[in-house]
């Protein structure tokens, strides 16, 4: 799954075009390495992504192409 698609599914960012920002200002780091938007993410991979000051580190446990408000917790956990 894309990457701006994956970060909208699981609500670590709200909008998908905001995703797309945000890794075309080369906010978002996918196992260290800066990542754009269309790069694939897979189960096990860490996102790093900052917001001004502060980073926020996830990874991956599970994709899924929809999901539920109060499922999208689960396809991530915060490091």
């Amino acid at each position: 799954m894309r990457l701006d698609k994956f970060l909208k599914v699981s609500r670590l960012i709200k909008r998908r075009s905001v995703a797309n920002e945000a890794c075309d200002a080369g906010r978002v780091l996918i196992n260290g390495k800066q990542a754009k938007a269309s790069t694939n993410v897979k189960k096990g991979d860490v996102i790093e992504i900052q917001f001004g000051m502060k980073t926020v580190e996830a990874e991956v446990l599970d994709i899924q192409d929809t999901t539920k408000k109060e499922e999208a917790k689960n396809l991530f956990r915060y490091l």
